[in-house]
């Protein structure tokens, strides 16, 4: 398992939109990232990372309600990715030993090993694989990959409060789709949900399918992303510190950024109506971590709105901001300074009291 474990941990691609985040896999031959769409409903574009390449954003190039799948347009990258196959001939029976791999936005590459539960769970007309590998709902869009390290699945969704009740996409479905969209030759497609018929932006007539007539939203037409409200506010902020705010959306209410050689992520809960702001600096010494603690209390004491704190190994800053006191003026002034008070702290917790640099992800 090991061989394949290691060609897939480069080809799995963390994907991330202002609604969900999730899983998607590259498929070199094609240039396209395969996922799910419910991953990526409603966004032209999204925020797609791997191991040999940087975050950046991609399109939308097929959108497949009825299979709940989606391309994604290659990224651009320095280094080749690995190639992977589609067990295209692979016919699975129950007690097949299969692994579901993922790696959700915020989380590390991981890799679930079970059995297929069931080899025709019908749902919708499709019949899924059943499979007992515990799977999150960051796993969605993942590859399900057999013994042989081939795609015989897309990990499609998990029956909340179910014991290990997942389920995943025939590889099939995935091929016949990859083949239709080939077909019909254009980067903004679809498939038609009451056709099944897949169409793109030269077919389709005024926003309706042109087999059927019936109404398809091709990806390119999808309203842009505009947050409202105490988000706006808070994407406006990160606009004026200087950061690319289409690339710092990592969720639902929820941002990253990297300013110096700190990580900032910033998440508004409207429950509580409370925005945070997390600086992870550096991770603490194995030895000598009592002085450590008394400096980060000494500071604390005067240190206003931010406060130092310890979250396992990781040593942190954080900002908290009621949204009924956030503006862009107080905003503003509280951002700068948490990043000017990030990149000094990591230096002197490093350089005076031995604190360890935070392993890059």
């Amino acid at each position: 398992m090991a061989d394949f474990i290691d060609t897939y941990r480069d080809v799995i691609i963390q994907i991330a939109t202002p609604y969900s985040t999730g899983t998607g896999f590259y498929l070199k031959d094609r240039n396209l990232i395969v996922t799910n769409h419910h991953v990526v409903e409603g966004n032209r574009s999204v925020i797609v990372e791997g191991a040999k390449f940087k975050k950046q954003l991609v399109k939308v190039c097929y959108a497949d309600r009825k299979y709940d799948l989606a391309f994604l347009k290659g990224p651009a990258m320095e280094a080749e990715l690995p190639e992977i196959h589609l067990g295209l001939t692979k016919a699975l029976r129950e007690r097949d030993q299969v692994t579901a791999i993922g790696h959700p936005f915020g989380l590390k590459f991981s890799v679930k090993t079970g059995i297929v539960s069931g080899a025709r769970e019908i749902m919708n007309d499709i019949p899924y694989l059943h499979i007992d590998a515990a799977l999150n709902p960051g796993n969605s869009g993942g590859p399900l990959v057999d013994n042989d390290g081939d795609v015989v699945g897309v990990n499609t969704f998990i029956i909340r409060n179910g014991d290990n009740m997942g389920f995943s996409l025939p590889v099939a479905f995935l091929h016949d789709s990859l083949e239709a969209y080939q077909a019909v030759g254009g980067d903004d497609t679809c498939r038609c949900t009451a056709c099944a018929n897949v169409v793109s932006e030269k077919t389709v007539d005024n926003g309706f399918c042109s087999f059927c007539g019936s109404k398809v939203e091709l990806p390119g037409l999808v309203d842009e992303y505009e947050p409202t409200g105490v988000p706006r506010t808070i994407e406006t902020l990160i606009t004026r510190t200087g950061h690319d705010v289409s690339l710092s959306r990592c969720g639902p209410n929820c941002w990253e950024i990297k300013h110096g050689s700190a990580k900032i992520s910033i998440t508004y809960h409207e429950k509580t109506g409370l925005m945070v702001a997390d600086a992870v600096l550096c991770q603490l010494p194995q030895q000598n971590i009592k002085p450590l603690y008394e400096y980060l209390l000494r500071e604390n004491y005067h240190s206003g709105e931010r406060t130092l704190s310890v979250h396992e190994q990781d040593i942190l800053l954080s900002l908290l901001i009621y949204d009924r006191y956030l503006n862009e003026e107080t905003g503003m002034k509280s951002l700068q300074e948490l990043f000017e008070k990030a990149d000094y702290y990591d230096n002197i917790l490093v350089e005076q009291y031995g604190a360890q640099w935070k392993v890059a992800e």
